[in-house]
């Protein structure tokens, strides 16, 4: 699939940024694996902690307080961040409980995701389940980079 995004990014003349936490960087890694993305790949930030969040990406303390981390609103205000911080025209943002452990309120295996661009933002929630950290980490990283292409294809 990544050759697919980079390929589509190319051929549209559109840049890419993203914004993680639960990953850690997964996405970008994943992005800028082959020779000549930097064509296509504009820059990430990794802001696992809430400071690194507001410092980093302009997210609200009054959102995290309100909602916590892992959440659409806070997923929205990072790819927004991502997107305003960059030179991309697509920002895709990524932050969830990788595991192990989380709460009946915020289970192992949620991650929320947000992707901005001159369109606007959507976001969406998807509940992986107890993969175990790595696999967590794995399908959410997977999960954002399809919605790039699914992005870079409408």
């Amino acid at each position: 699939m990544i050759a697919q995004v980079l390929q589509a990014a190319r051929a549209k003349g559109i840049r890419i940024a993203c914004s993680e936490s639960c990953t850690g960087g997964m996405l970008a890694a994943l992005l800028t694996e082959r020779a000549g993305s930097s064509d296509v790949f504009d820059r990430g930030f990794v802001t696992y902690s809430n400071d690194a969040k507001i410092q980093m990406l302009g997210v609200n303390q009054a959102t995290l307080n309100a909602h916590g981390a892992v959440s659409e609103q806070t997923a929205r205000e990072m790819a927004l961040g991502a997107l305003e911080r960059s030179n991309a025209q697509i920002a895709v943002s990524i932050t969830g409980i990788a595991g192990p452990g989380g709460s009946d309120f915020k289970p192992e295996g949620r991650v929320c995701f947000a992707l901005a661009s001159v369109l606007g933002v959507v976001t969406q929630t998807i509940e992986f389940g107890a993969l175990g950290r790595e696999g967590v980490r794995q399908a959410a990283r997977d999960h954002a980079l399809g919605l790039i292409l699914a992005a870079l294809r409408d």
